[in-house]
């Protein structure tokens, strides 16, 4: 039996992290949260920071329900899921639970991956070689674009096209490209300010 078949109800994920931390990018950035990371992607970005994640089957099988112990007793208001592709797996499960406790869902997603889970934020960050569904761009409220080339504002403007107007637009530079990209970013923003610059504050902090 393959992990797809285990996790098929979201009563088991594999999960390769857990912590409780500020939010280190994106809208959000600086609200605690409890975050949950889930093993397994199929995008696998040259530049991800996380590659670890990719493979879920090196991750241990939990029952959501002992996360959510974990997240209760942290006394956390918010978890952010994220991966790996958290959307690989059917996550209405954890989110009930987590609502049954009063706990906001945020979910980071590439969105090439079917929508499941009750969500009060989505942050929809797309990747080109697996472009996002229609159905998860009309439900983003937040658009997060990793800019590491010139042409990745193309990509950005393509996909600001797909979400709704009241979604929040954000270009981020790739980490290992920060000193090169930041400076085109602000430029870029000057010119188009209907968009915002995210920065990954948890790693200049040197936080989780």
């Amino acid at each position: 039996m393959g992990i797809k078949d285990i996790t098929s109800h979201g009563k088991r994920l594999p999960i390769m992290e857990e912590f409780y931390s500020l939010q280190g990018e994106g809208i959000n950035t600086g609200k605690p949260a409890y975050f949950i990371r889930i093993g397994g992607c199929d995008v696998c970005c040259h530049w991800c920071d996380v590659k670890e994640s990719w493979d879920p089957s090196i991750h241990k099988l939990i029952h959501v329900e002992e996360v959510i112990k974990r997240v209760v007793l942290q006394k956390a208001n918010s978890v952010v899921v994220t991966g790996g592709e958290p959307l690989n797996y059917n996550l209405d499960f954890l989110c009930s639970n987590l609502k049954r406790n009063n706990i906001e869902c945020y979910i980071e997603t590439s969105g090439y991956s079917p929508l499941s889970g009750i969500w009060d934020w989505i942050c929809l960050s797309p990747k080109k070689n697996f472009p996002p569904l229609e159905e998860i761009c009309n439900k983003a409220h937040e658009l997060k674009v990793v800019i590491e080339t010139e042409d990745d504002f193309i990509w950005a403007e393509e996909n600001s096209k797909l979400v709704s107007a009241n979604c929040q637009l954000l270009l981020q530079p790739e980490w290992s490209r920060r000193e090169v990209m930041k400076d085109k970013i602000i430029d870029y923003i000057l010119k188009n300010p209907k968009w915002r610059i995210s920065l990954q504050t948890h790693k200049y902090l040197k936080i989780p």
